[in-house]
């Protein structure tokens, strides 16, 4: 059955090759890939499809908007892969993502599935913000460089670092934080990223066991497109303040039991990680 949100975006699972391309289209639009190195082609869109997986689409009227593909991954029976969600021009201010979320999270409940995890550029604050904030998932493993060079144009030629994250489908999203940075720095927290105009630098004596923020730029796509010195130094400060927090980088997607070892991470609306460290 077709899901439709609030907002009249209808959700429909996709199947044939003409809705498939479109999809290609869709992902085109967002990323502006190589057309030889596409993130997912049509023929892999149909197999995944016909093999059971979740491959989506969003409709804003008649036409599509957004959509999603996901794979079933490790331990078998219990998880979803979430591979790519992305939404196009059309379908900005509609919610369009998060009416993908919410009907892949039915969709993988329907099936007895019990988290969905996925990565995401961990310097996007938008995309950050509503992974850990809106939706709730919960940061298990900061991977360098996983896709090795992208391909597409957004990443303006910056390494592919990414969070991944595991969303327990029976867990409700939290309450957004109304903490501020100010207020979380005068009791106690440590900044692990002194930004200086064009110069981020990572704070490397934070204190054992102290409460961490860390501050990623308002808009990285902008800036790697107009300063990718810029942008690729913020990535390498990145990495070396969140990443420690993190299991191995070569963590099995599968191994969602790792959320139980991870710090507890939020998201702040001003752009801003704050990163409660695990207590042995």
């Amino acid at each position: 059955m077709p899901h439709t949100s609030s907002t009249a975006v209808e959700i429909r699972e996709l199947s044939s090759p003409t809705d498939l391309q479109q999809l290609t289209h869709v992902f085109d639009d967002v990323w502006h890939p190589d057309p030889g190195n596409r993130p997912v082609s049509v023929d892999m869109l149909r197999a995944l499809s016909h093999a059971g997986n979740y491959v989506a689409g969003a409709y804003v009227g008649d036409r599509l908007a957004g959509g999603s593909v996901g794979f079933f991954s490790a331990p078998v029976g219990r998880s979803l892969h979430s591979h790519i969600t992305g939404v196009s021009r059309i379908g900005r201010g509609h919610n369009v993502g998060h009416a993908l979320k919410m009907h892949q999270r039915e969709w993988a409940l329907a099936r007895g599935l019990q988290t969905i995890t996925w990565t995401f550029d961990p310097l996007v604050a938008r995309n950050a913000y509503f992974n850990l904030t809106k939706v709730g998932a919960v940061p298990v493993a900061y991977h360098r460089d996983f896709y090795g060079e992208p391909a597409h144009e957004m990443a303006g030629g910056d390494e592919s670092d990414r969070l991944l994250v595991s969303w327990s489908l029976e867990s409700s999203a939290p309450e957004a934080s109304t903490d501020t940075v100010d207020a979380l720095l005068r009791d106690g927290a440590r900044l692990a990223i002194e930004a200086d105009g064009a110069d981020p630098r990572p704070v490397t004596d934070l204190g054992a066991g102290s409460v961490v923020i860390v501050p990623v730029p308002r808009d990285i796509e902008s800036m790697r497109r107009t300063h990718p010195v810029t942008a690729a130094r913020w990535r390498s400060a990145l990495r070396m303040a969140l990443a420690p927090f993190f299991g191995p980088a070569d963590a099995d997607l599968g191994q969602t039991e790792a959320q139980a070892d991870a710090p507890t991470t939020r998201f702040l609306r001003s752009g801003h990680y704050v990163v409660n460290p695990v207590h042995g």
